[in-house]
């Protein structure tokens, strides 16, 4: 078999598997997701053009980790079947090394890579911009959207609010806590029996009025402690808070583009404040997509030593190493962020890990 068919015979193999995969591996995220959207058709009114947009906003972040998983789940399975059908000894015997068949497998990859390239760098920061003007679209027309019943919320900054019931006709609540952070030197718990959620559309303010309850206060600076009684409070919540950037033109450093998160740090450096974790996050743009790569090389030689298993196993010990992958990939998040390790060291050490693993 000349090299130029052997190549293509190898790449035309992998697309369907590598297919399969992402396909496999996204109806599952989508099955989670459905669950969730269904609820706000059903319980909220929400429509079904936004649950649609919401869902189509939110599959660029899952594909950043999809991809190079199915890439290396394909690249394994196919070595494996060529290697228990006895294709590689029939290969070795014409004289093609395995260092040959390389060849296709980083092309493939390389495909992978820069498919995963473009998620990282505009895909995933437009659909979560997009996420979040569409959510503030949403809230800001069913303001109780946000609050779920026994449940503790963190949709609004710098607070966590539980209700023990909500009636979403009527909008009040019961066994409400509510924990303001806002104000950091001065944090404060506000329990009450009862409320009721009020907003105004003109001035964005979302308010809940609460009834003959109890304000825990705690001043920091002080180390003083009170607890002050009412009979009426109203906490006023400015609806832009909930989504930071999403109405006030600014970005968080998750929905910058390349460009806006290099300029970004530069400002940060310039001014002298903590860039470490935005030039972090410059570094994991790239890294996860190099990990396509180095995923795809350790997932040749696992080919060719478990020959003769089935393809569960494969896809089982994909899994295996992709875990390790992303504990790794943890862990220089948590050396990077404390300075043990530099910010690029810690975004690049699983792949120089699996790099060298596979070499």
């Amino acid at each position: 078999m000349k090299p130029r068919l052997i190549d293509i015979y190898i790449t035309a193999d992998l697309f369907p598997v590598f297919g399969v995969s992402v396909a496999v591996f996204s109806l599952i995220f989508l099955s989670n997701q459905i669950l969730k959207l269904t609820n706000f058709i059903v319980n909220n009114g929400v429509a079904m053009g936004d649950v649609v947009l919401m869902l189509a906003y939110s599959t660029p972040g899952f594909l950043i980790y999809v991809v190079p998983i199915s890439a290396m789940i394909a690249v394994l399975l196919v070595f494996m079947r060529m290697a228990g059908d006895n294709e590689l000894v029939a290969l070795r015997s014409a004289g093609v090394s395995l260092f040959r068949l390389l060849y296709p497998v980083f092309f493939f990859c390389f495909c992978a890579c820069l498919f995963t390239l473009f998620m990282t760098t505009w895909g995933g920061p437009r659909g979560k911009a997009g996420f979040k003007q569409l959510a503030y679209k949403i809230i800001e027309t069913n303001p109780g959207l946000g609050i779920n019943e026994r449940e503790f919320v963190n949709s609004f900054k710098d607070m966590t609010i539980y209700v023990g019931h909500l009636d979403k006709k009527t909008r009040t609540l019961s066994n409400i806590m509510i924990q303001d952070r806002r104000t950091a030197q001065k944090p404060m718990t506000i329990c009450a029996p009862h409320g009721r959620i009020n907003f105004s559309l003109r001035s964005r303010i979302f308010s809940i009025s609460l009834s003959d309850g109890t304000i825990h206060q705690v001043d920091l600076r002080e180390r003083l402690s009170r607890v002050i009684r009412f009979n009426d409070y109203m906490l006023n919540i400015n609806i832009n808070r909930m989504f930071a950037g999403a109405k006030r033109g600014t970005k968080d450093e998750g929905s910058m583009l390349l460009g806006e998160l290099v300029e970004h740090i530069r400002k940060a450096k310039k001014k002298g404040s903590d860039y470490v974790p935005a030039l972090m996050k410059l570094h994991k743009k790239f890294s996860i997509p190099f990990a396509c790569i180095v995923l795809g090389l350790l997932a040749v030689p696992l080919g060719v030593r478990t020959s003769g298993r089935k393809a569960s196993s494969g896809i089982g010990i994909s899994l295996f190493f992709f875990l390790v992958y992303y504990l790794l990939l943890s862990l220089g998040q948590i050396l990077g962020g404390k300075g043990v390790l530099p910010p690029w060291a810690g975004m690049w050490l699983p792949d120089m890990a699996m790099g060298c693993l596979g070499v």
